[in-house]
């Protein structure tokens, strides 16, 4: 049984500093790089998505001068702009594969994006015969969430591991764990992963 592990958004623009800047960011990004020092080679795959937005336009409605913070933002993640990168906390050099998404377009989910090949998420666990997989990242309520959700319709086998992961706000965060837990994603900590 293949096992997976799925880094979502970590990156300048989501972590302390940034434009949509959550707290703790920074310490999910040095977590999760612990986490990877020790554990690593339990996991067949390593897949970080990062959120890849273009320049110009607005991205297909998801860049807004007055945003609601639910389907509109400000704008961030810019494609070839330090908010884009990688959080420097986070260690990405045992990743196997680097996914982009919202290319113009909106995107939550690292099912939506690809690597710079063409391959998209799903064909990258199918191919590697993976049936579980740990999510880690940013943000709970928002990417976090729709890639777990993605992840179970996949049909893979979902932990999430919760101090791992950092959410924009607490209520929506706690209601997305709670969203996922009935989806029949497993919660749990990194520690009895």
């Amino acid at each position: 049984m293949s096992r997976a592990l799925l880094i979502v958004d970590v990156q300048n623009d989501f972590t302390e500093g940034g434009a949509l800047a959550v707290t703790g960011g920074d310490g999910v990004a040095s977590a999760v790089s612990a986490f990877l020092a020790q554990h690593a080679t339990d996991f067949d795959v390593i897949v970080a998505s990062r959120d890849w937005h273009e320049a110009d336009g607005d991205n297909g409605g998801h860049f807004d001068a007055n945003p609601d913070y639910v389907d509109t933002w400000p704008v961030h993640c810019v494609a070839g702009t330090p908010g884009a990168e990688y959080d420097p906390l986070l260690v990405t050099d045992a990743v196997t594969h680097h996914v982009h998404k919202g290319q113009g377009r909106p995107a939550y989910s690292m099912f939506e994006g690809a690597t710079e090949a063409g391959e998209t998420v799903g064909a990258i666990l199918t191919a590697a015969g993976v049936l579980s997989a740990d999510i880690v990242g940013i943000a709970t309520d928002h990417c976090v969430r729709a890639s777990a959700l993605d992840a179970v319709s996949h049909g893979v086998r979902v932990r999430i591991l919760t101090d791992l992961v950092a959410g924009v706000a607490p209520e929506p965060s706690a209601a997305a764990l709670a969203e996922l837990a009935h989806a029949g994603a497993e919660l749990i900590t990194s520690e009895a992963a």
